[in-house]
């Protein structure tokens, strides 16, 4: 992870600095002293590989320039204390009680329970696989869209070990270790089963081919794609119900796979291939139709990865949207995670779906993004007609709903050269 000034990671985006200097004012009013070090992890949009990587599958994902940042001030004493803009409450917490399962009932810490969690988790992940973690002050805002698929708290966790990382480590902690401190947090303090494509993501910058069959390493590599270059624009679309209640519906998905996995005596999917589940899959006696369908959708979700990539390769922008157009239409019918099966008149993404197809015809794409069940929309969308489609879809999912969004170069990373006024 590196260190950048603020006109290169944000260009000529004369607001960025604007923003800084409220962050700036924010710290000094929380802590009553002036920040030292700033820090800005992006969000992330998946390309394609939409719920393979919890499997072993293949992932194409990318920072985009939605951002978490931090005033960050280092404390003598082994306090944390964190406040994020928009909530009442400043979070702090003792280093010493962070593995302590029940810390927030013996110790009554102050801050919102659920972000507690998240950082104790991670200060005891850190510890845990031998790096340091020490006191610090922090001021937090974000335009990263939460509750929505594009990885908010995957954002926030990599920002919190960007500032470790250079604080307390030598930055030497490196992305997987990154990756793998917010994943322990999640599937332990959250109950979540997380994988750790969001956090590579955020961590890091422009686009990347993950490869997730080997556990104890993740493979990646860039991939030289920016959909700006071919006249297309990234258009995110909120649909206004969020994530923060879909813990199962998102635990069933990589759960069912792993049920598929077992019965042929494998762990995970990336264990086998389609070949022999077809071989071996017994419809009239199966227990679970709909396992059966997402296993289905991983392994044809991998082959459209490796096809994606080879299209980026030959520049070949028409493969690339017939694949981005049949990876959607896969999450739809074998992977089922445009709307929940219990509540199945609430169709927000399917709504969106059909809403931006009227609008796109066969100008561009659209899918739903990340872990799906509810959030947001991705459209590729040609660059002349990217906001009136955003401003299209605000009408119906209201103002600000829509944004367009481009991949990012740079992702978690210490911002260096801001004057303190």
């Amino acid at each position: 992870m590196k260190s950048v000034s603020l006109e290169e990671l944000y260009g000529t985006q004369s607001g960025q600095r604007v923003r800084y200097n409220t962050l700036i004012q924010g710290f000094a009013n929380t802590f009553q002293t002036q920040p030292e070090m700033f820090f800005s992890a992006p969000g992330r949009s998946e390309i394609i590989g939409n719920h393979t990587d919890h499997n072993g599958g293949k992932v194409i994902a990318a920072s985009i320039n939605m951002d978490s940042i931090a005033a960050v001030k280092k404390r003598e004493d082994s306090v944390v204390r964190i406040f994020s803009e928009g909530y009442d409450e400043l979070i702090e917490i003792p280093l010493g009680f962070a593995g302590d399962s029940k810390y927030t009932q013996k110790f009554a810490l102050k801050g919102t329970q659920m972000t507690a969690e998240l950082i104790a988790g991670m200060i005891e992940a850190a510890q845990q696989f031998g790096f340091a973690a020490g006191g610090f002050d922090a001021y937090i805002t974000s335009n990263v869209i939460p509750s929505a698929g594009v990885s908010s708290s995957a954002s926030f966790e990599m920002l919190f070990c960007t500032i470790i990382n250079f604080l307390f480590n030598d930055n030497q902690m490196n992305l997987t270790d990154c990756a793998k401190i917010g994943q322990y947090a999640e599937n332990h303090n959250w109950n979540k089963a997380s994988g750790l494509m969001d956090q590579m993501a955020c961590a890091s910058g422009g686009a990347i081919l993950l490869d997730f069959a080997d556990k104890d390493e993740i493979h990646y590599e860039q991939i030289p794609v920016t959909f700006e270059e071919y006249g297309y624009r990234i258009v995110l679309t909120n649909t206004g119900k969020g994530h923060a209640d879909l813990s199962e519906e998102y635990s069933s998905v990589p759960l069912e796979m792993y049920q598929v996995a077992e019965q042929f005596g494998c762990k995970r999917l990336c264990e086998m291939n389609i070949d022999r589940l077809l071989e071996m899959i017994d419809v009239q006696n199966s227990l679970n139709d709909r396992a059966y369908l997402r296993a289905m959708h991983f392994f044809h979700e991998n082959q459209r990865v490796e096809d994606f990539a080879k299209a980026v390769k030959e520049q070949d922008i028409v493969k690339m949207l017939s694949l981005l157009e049949a990876s959607g239409n896969s999450s739809y019918k074998l992977l089922q995670n445009c709307y929940c099966a219990g509540s199945p008149k609430e169709q927000k993404i399917p709504f969106a779906l059909a809403l931006a197809e009227e609008r796109l015809t066969d100008k561009g794409v659209c899918r739903v993004h990340g872990g799906g069940f509810a959030g947001v929309i991705m459209s590729i969308v040609p660059t002349q007609e990217a906001q009136q489609f955003a401003a299209y879809m605000n009408h119906y999912f209201g103002a600000g709903s829509s944004n367009v969004v481009d991949i990012r170069k740079e992702g978690a990373v210490q911002v260096v050269g801001i004057e303190i006024q």
